[in-house]
């Protein structure tokens, strides 16, 4: 005969439910390390602070906006989405390893740093940028002709409205025949092959073939890692 001791599933169940309630907490409370790069939260009158606070359903967590997916807004996207970043008065000399997590930000807020000035490749990526605010002695990535206006106040400038280059540049032939120009940030554009195209200048027609790449790549790999076995065993014998 089983016995079976009173109360033992109702303790399991509970223990397994604050367990999930736990595990669920911690993921919501998990932010981007671009949110918490700088001590502090947003200032109340910063234009980062006032744009989340104005529209409805965005939330101010430490220095980023974020959408109700979790989204930077104001930063890049990320699995907790971003919409824009302040990271204002934070003695950053570069944006740090962590900045390409908001490459989906539309605001970005950098002022108050002291930047190196070019700023260019950091920017790689971050298409839906639409305002960028700069230390007075940082230039705009990309240059005055990668965004709409420029603006220069007393102790930082704007860089605002960024141009996609692609329509700009007047030269129909700067992408093979199989590709087309895509931007890729401030200032920055790329080609990429269309469907059924890959390979230099789009020119190889069909499929990367993976299969066989991996194929190949797989049986080199063995073939080395037997040779050196063998080497390693005959020197254990010798010796």
């Amino acid at each position: 005969m089983a016995f079976r001791e009173r109360g033992r599933p109702s303790s399991l169940v509970a223990w397994a439910a604050a367990l999930l309630l736990a595990l669920g907490v911690e993921r919501a409370l998990a932010l981007p390390e671009i949110c918490i790069q700088c001590p502090g939260s947003v200032q109340n009158l910063s234009e980062v602070a006032l744009y989340c606070k104005q529209t409805p359903g965005l939330m101010l967590h430490a220095r980023c906006c974020l959408n109700q997916k979790g989204t930077i807004l104001g930063q890049m996207p990320l699995p907790v989405p971003l919409c824009r970043l302040d990271l204002q008065n934070c003695s950053l000399k570069d944006p740090g390893p962590h900045f390409p997590q908001a490459h989906t930000a539309i605001i970005i807020d950098l002022q108050v740093n002291p930047l190196k000035d070019d700023l260019a490749g950091t920017f790689r990526g971050f298409t839906q940028l639409q305002t960028l605010i700069l230390p007075q002695d940082v230039s705009c990535p990309g240059g005055i002709n990668a965004w709409d206006t420029v603006t220069f106040y007393t102790n930082n400038q704007t860089c605002q409205g960024q141009r996609n280059l692609c329509n700009s540049t007047g030269d129909p032939e700067m992408c093979p025949e199989n590709g087309s120009c895509e931007p890729d940030g401030p200032g920055l554009l790329q080609c990429v092959c269309a469907d059924g195209f890959h390979g230099y200048k789009c020119m190889r027609q069909g499929s990367f073939p993976l299969l066989m790449f991996f194929g190949i790549l797989g049986s080199t790999t063995l073939s080395i890692s037997i040779l050196l076995w063998g080497t390693q065993r005959r020197k254990a014998k010798a010796s």
